[in-house]
């Protein structure tokens, strides 16, 4: 549904819509490809300083006390400069957000550079109603009646769905579960932060609301070419089978715990997106134990089902996927963490040292080979 007034561009419903990135009037910013797996709907309001533009936020505002943020989340994307911030502040909650277009580019790339409008998008971020100001029925009206008929995310579809990840048992045996578990507890671990964009350049930061977990990298020679002997012979064969890919390196050989304790978790996010991880093409995750409560993979934009493989089972999905890990509510889930890609991927990660924030690691190319390099043919001299 939308208004027989469009801008141009304009949205197409049914299609994806663009990804941005906005700050967001209390702190942070609003990023709409961690967003998926919900109901979204943006506002475009134009400047704060329009009655009417006060008037829809305070309709938002009330709609939004009656959603939780992990069925509909409202963003409302206001241009020029922030006026009011502690009353917007006020308002503010999981459900709603006010995010600062100031240069009005994301609303005008929404088509609302000239017409002020709602679009409303499903769980996998593609726009389902287009609502302008000027709509018959009423803008906020229409709003709500769109929103409060909207389905929960798992039937947004109107068919169960299943995340498009493949689990593989038995990767690890029992033995070497237990093995890495140890090493981990002798080795001290380190709170492992995430990746983060600042200027175009990726640093690792810590922020324990969208993460927690502590992690110990292995550099041992010999427990990696145990780790690596174990997933070429049972891992890589069915990651091509099932995913047509040849992977020929592993980024990060590490071994994490996240905590009930501390009510460890990982925050819906993104694998790929940050300046320094483009070369990454599927996460894998091993468990090394089960007695644990929570602290399963999520991914939101196919419903709530959670996944979890067994004791030494293999977790495998592409890095482009949003998932999250929920909180673990008791005992401990120690787990083997690494990225996997092939050798097109290779030049990519080498040029993109170069966006790597100051102290963080570069890459150099040889400790990710899975396959030992092909010695070259010796040469004999022909004797005349």
């Amino acid at each position: 549904m939308s208004s027989t007034k469009t801008d141009s561009p304009r949205i197409i419903l049914g299609d994806p819509v663009p990804w941005f990135s906005l700050p967001v009037v209390t702190g942070g910013s609003f990023d709409l490809q961690a967003s998926g797996g919900r109901w979204v709907a943006l506002s475009f309001v134009g400047p704060l300083s329009d009655p009417r533009a006060m008037a829809e936020v305070s309709e938002l505002a009330q709609l939004s006390t009656s959603f939780d943020e992990d069925h509909l989340v409202i963003g409302c994307v206001f241009t020029g400069a922030a006026e009011n911030v502690e009353s917007l502040a006020a308002m503010t909650s999981g459900s709603l957000s006010f995010l600062a277009d100031q240069d009005g580019a994301i609303s005008r790339m929404f088509g609302a550079g000239e017409m002020p409008r709602t679009v409303i998008i499903d769980p996998m971020l593609r726009a389902i109603a287009d609502i302008a100001w000027d709509n018959p029925q009423g803008h906020a009206n229409m709003v709500r009646t769109v929103v409060q008929g909207l389905p929960p995310v798992d039937d947004s579809a109107g068919v169960p769905m299943f995340a498009p990840a493949l689990l593989v048992p038995r990767v690890f045996s029992f033995g070497i579960c237990d093995f890495l578990i140890q090493f981990y507890e002798t080795q001290g671990a380190v709170d492992s932060g995430f990746q983060f964009d600042v200027d175009g350049k990726t640093v690792t930061l810590s922020d324990w609301r969208l993460k927690r977990r502590s992690d110990v990298p292995v550099g041992v020679p010999e427990v990696r070419e145990l780790i690596r002997d174990h997933i070429v012979r049972r891992l890589v064969g069915p990651i091509e089978r099932y995913f047509q890919f040849k992977v020929t390196r592993m980024d990060r050989y590490i071994v994490a715990c996240y905590d009930s304790a501390v009510a460890a978790h990982f925050h819906r996010h993104r694998d790929n997106i940050n300046a320094g991880a483009q070369h990454r093409r599927f996460a894998l995750s091993i468990n090394l134990n089960n007695d644990f409560d929570g602290g399963d993979l999520m991914f939101p934009e196919f419903g709530r089902k959670t996944y979890r493989p067994s004791e030494g089972g293999a977790l495998v999905f592409s890095c482009g996927a949003l998932h999250q890990v929920t909180p673990v509510t008791r005992g401990k889930r120690y787990a083997f963490l690494a990225f996997m890609y092939g050798e097109e991927d290779v030049t990519l990660r080498e040029a993109n040292n170069a966006k790597l924030h100051a102290g963080e690691l570069q890459y150099t190319a040889g400790r990710d080979r899975l396959f030992p390099e092909k010695a070259k043919p010796e040469i004999i001299p022909s004797v005349a």
